[in-house]
């Protein structure tokens, strides 16, 4: 995949750290916050160069978590009070119509 241009990493990486503790964006939220329909891209940023930001804060449409990153971000998430869902199975979610933050 080809990295995306410096611009659109910047702008990905200052929404994702403007996300207030206890909320979330989808990662297609964050590309419309910057004027862009580019969600798969956002999750390359975000792999990449997302580390030093509040990465648990971007999750898939469902609300899930990052792909192999639910148990750190469940810590984070009890932390800072996010609301969840949980699946009678022991999967959990982040409750959307609750936490999702639209700056």
């Amino acid at each position: 995949m080809r990295k995306p241009p410096e611009d659109f990493i910047s702008a990905v990486l200052e929404v994702v750290g403007s996300i207030p503790p206890g909320r979330v964006m989808a990662y297609s939220d964050v590309a419309a916050a910057i004027g862009s329909r580019a969600a798969r891209a956002v999750g390359t940023v975000m792999s990449h160069y997302g580390s030093d930001q509040p990465w648990w804060r971007v999750v898939r449409a469902s609300g899930h978590p990052p792909l192999d990153h639910e148990t750190r971000a469940l810590e984070y998430y009890r932390a800072e009070g996010t609301p969840l869902k949980w699946s009678r199975d022991g999967v959990y979610r982040v409750d959307l119509a609750v936490a999702r933050h639209r700056p």
